[in-house]
């Protein structure tokens, strides 16, 4: 079966509360490339210590540069399985 992105996009991607937070993270990247922490294709990202979406701030102390790889893995247990997070 097809994946239907534009129903992703309007149901989840484009919903207010994720283009919110997609700015704040947007934000939070070109502060840390204006602080030279991070460049473009670097292959850095920039994460929430707490996430935004578990009301975390965009503040500097909530954030670090981690490898992208890092940024966007999920926790696994030692069968593969996810971790509940």
């Amino acid at each position: 079966m097809a994946r239907d992105y534009r129903k992703e996009y309007d149901n989840y991607q484009g919903s207010e509360k994720q283009k919110k937070n997609r700015a704040e993270r947007n934000t939070a990247r070109r502060q840390a490339e204006k602080a030279g922490t991070v460049s473009k294709g670097d292959g850095k990202d920039v994460h929430h210590k707490k996430p935004l979406s578990k009301g975390g701030s965009n503040k500097p102390a909530n954030r670090r540069v981690i490898s992208a790889s890092s940024n966007r893995s999920f926790a696994r247990t030692k069968t593969g399985k996810m971790k509940n997070g």
